[in-house]
């Protein structure tokens, strides 16, 4: 039996209800891999599961995305070796953790031009970016675009991948101090989000062009101010709530602000079985090959830290992504 120090949630509050324990890990089951992690992901819905603004089943872990070296395999596992350098964002809460055991058909084989740690700070949110450029709006050349929280993790990816495929992208940020990462992120202008008329900067930004699409992963605070910088017949795409859960819009407000379509997609049903997850990754890999996607750690945390990952996310105290290491 081998033991593994993993994060635990017991209830729902503040980051200092998490911590970290030392219990047995099985063996793998028929169909599992048992992955040493090597570097975690952590994303925003990590806060929302933390809250219970998402509630789930208590006690339980957290995280969703890690890569690390396959050091056993369940019986039925195939196309898998030990040794395997592997990743995984979509295997169930519970990647706050230094070992997991996580099904197979979970995860990805990880290339050499990817990282361990480029796949735990990308793969979530990279694929996210997947599905919001390829899926839910094809980017072209010359739109657009309307990237709020421009220099957050997903925020930086979107504004680069979007850029390389040839968009237009005006960023919005919380502080000024982030100004930099998404003008480096490839924003061609930064909007400051506590300016009170923000919409109005921004129509004053692009000479009074309204985006083809806005990407609003903030929620309450911007959502309906969103709308009016979409274009007509323009999508407003609801993705996140770091505000908090967007309000309910009603569908006459749509038609009024210029027959505007309203998504709110997530990243799990883009990538809902192995094969198109597979598909979507190797998608997502093409593009760090390329350079159109590039590893932008804002700060390393330990996993005996993990309360203090959650304290500075949610004081958005650093752009970029953050890596969690075991």
């Amino acid at each position: 039996m081998t033991t593994r120090r993993v994060a635990l949630l017991t209830e729902f509050g503040p980051p200092q209800v998490l911590s970290v324990a030392t219990e047995d890990l099985p063996p793998p089951m028929p169909g599992e891999v048992q992955i040493r992690q090597t570097a975690i992901g952590f994303n925003f819905i990590d806060i929302y599961q933390r809250t219970g603004i998402y509630p789930l089943p208590l006690p339980t872990g957290l995280g969703f995305e890690a890569a690390g070296v396959v050091e056993a395999l369940g019986s039925c596992v195939a196309g898998i070796a030990v040794g395997d350098r592997v990743a995984y964002m979509n295997a169930g809460v519970g990647a706050y953790a230094d070992r997991r055991n996580v099904p197979a058909e979970k995860l990805v084989t990880l290339p050499d031009t990817v990282t361990d740690e480029a796949a735990a700070t990308l793969l979530f949110k990279g694929m996210t970016a997947q599905y919001l450029l390829r899926k839910t709006h094809p980017v072209q050349a010359g739109d657009l675009l309307l990237v709020h929280s421009a220099a957050g993790g997903v925020g930086q990816i979107l504004t680069r991948w979007a850029t390389a495929l040839g968009a237009t992208v005006v960023g919005t940020t919380g502080s000024p101090q982030k100004r930099d990462a998404a003008l480096a992120a490839g924003c061609a202008e930064v909007i400051d989000l506590n300016d009170p008329d923000w919409p109005q900067v921004f129509l004053k930004a692009t000479g009074g062009r309204k985006a083809r699409v806005v990407y609003d992963a903030i929620g309450k605070d911007t959502l309906v101010r969103s709308l009016d910088c979409a274009a007509p017949f323009g999508l407003v795409v609801s993705y996140g709530a770091s505000s908090g859960k967007a309000p309910a819009i009603e569908p006459e407000l749509l038609n009024k602000k210029g027959c505007l379509f309203l998504t709110r997609p997530s990243v799990f049903p883009h990538n809902a079985d192995a094969a198109t997850f597979r598909a979507n990754a190797a998608d997502l890999f093409d593009a760090i090959a390329a350079g159109h996607v590039t590893v932008d750690i804002g700060a390393r945390f330990p996993l005996d830290a993990i309360a203090d990952v959650h304290v500075a996310a949610e004081a958005r105290r650093f752009g970029g992504a953050m890596l969690i290491t075991p």
